[in-house]
């Protein structure tokens, strides 16, 4: 069994969440430095209300890609961005409707979505580590023998 020291694990955890979040925000920066596109964008996927779709895009990416390099209520938003994901992937790459190279193109879009929403999932159900604000205090200071009551070994994966 291979063992990880809490350490080790909270890095990566963090790493993940930066690197997970990275899409989000560059997306969601792109939309609100050209709002027109993004609203144009809408639009053209018959998202519906192209100007709400729009906002509300931008201030999910943004916002929730912020949360998640914070760590700040990492679970629950991963699952909502998770589901988002989902939405985005089905409105904005429906390879199934095309054919040749723009269906090839956006099948890969979409398995990347797919794949985006499993990291997502790991990332709700591990948490965010130690290396993650919420509310103002750091999180991963556990009360004493709090993880063992839980039947977890520290660093234990598999």
């Amino acid at each position: 069994m291979f063992t990880m020291n809490a350490f080790s694990r909270d890095t990566l955890l963090l790493v993940a969440r930066i690197l997970l979040a990275t899409l989000f925000l560059v997306m969601g920066w792109g939309k609100l430095s050209d709002f027109g596109g993004a609203v144009a964008y809408m639009a053209q996927t018959r998202a519906p209300f192209p100007e709400l779709a729009a906002v509300l895009a931008t201030v999910t990416e943004l916002g929730i890609g912020l949360a998640l390099v914070a760590g700040v209520l990492t679970t629950p938003l991963a699952l909502i961005l998770a589901g988002y994901t989902l939405v985005t992937g089905l409105i904005g790459h429906p390879f199934w409707a095309m054919s040749g190279m723009p269906r090839y193109d956006n099948m890969i879009h979409f398995y990347k979505n797919i794949s985006i929403i499993g990291g997502l999932l790991a990332l709700a159900a591990a948490g965010p580590g130690r290396f993650a604000l919420t509310a103002g205090r750091r999180v991963g200071t556990h009360a004493p023998g709090a993880i063992a009551s839980a039947g977890v070994r520290p660093g234990a994966i598999g």
